[in-house]
């Protein structure tokens, strides 16, 4: 039995570091051209996933053991991680998930478990955003102005450099801000 780790993190900012040593404290012994890792919102289904559609199309087999150090690497939509497991279980692979009380996400006991977490999750993700949508909505009552306000400093010095005859791109270079912002600032 051959043993892969998934490894997945939302932002380049993170590292799959510390899922990789986990999974090995644990007692699985995976090699390094068996560890899969990426950086992709745990929203996008698994098989939009671009190195996830490939570990599963491409290299895993019958017989093999998928390792993942907590359910929520896989995804968080309930019905994307419960097509996701029946799809490697029948591709006759045997899905491991570390953070629960029945790690093999195979057996009877792991499918109910795995049930029972996946529909919290998404409890709790439909709960965030009621909650976000009812703030929103009390601060629009309230009159407070929703979204990034409008940098009138850069919209003043943009003006500035341009009457002063720069190229859009010098304008950027002396601001210190990109070609973007400078354009969208151009013709206040």
């Amino acid at each position: 039995m051959r043993t892969f780790a998934y490894c997945r993190v939302s932002t380049t900012e993170q590292t799959t570091q510390n899922q990789i040593i986990a999974i090995r404290q644990k007692g699985y012994d995976v090699s390094d051209s068996r560890v899969v890792s990426e950086t992709v919102s745990g929203s996008v289904e698994a098989m939009k996933r671009e190195q996830f559609k490939m570990l599963i199309n491409h290299q895993m087999e019958t017989g093999d053991m998928l390792v993942v150090l907590k359910l929520d690497r896989l995804g968080r939509d309930n019905i994307d991680v419960q097509n996701t497991i029946k799809l490697l279980t029948q591709k006759g692979v045997k899905v491991v998930c570390l953070d629960l009380p029945v790690a093999d996400l195979s057996s009877a006991e792991g499918k109910l478990m795995l049930q029972m977490f996946a529909a919290f999750a998404e409890f709790e993700r439909n709960r965030i955003r009621e909650r976000t949508k009812e703030g929103i909505e009390r601060a629009k009552v309230q009159g407070k102005t929703l979204g990034r306000p409008e940098a009138r400093n850069t919209t003043i010095a943009v003006q500035a450099k341009k009457a002063g005859g720069l190229s859009q791109s010098n304008v950027a270079k002396e601001l210190g801000i990109s070609i973007a912002t400078v354009k969208r600032h151009w013709n206040k």
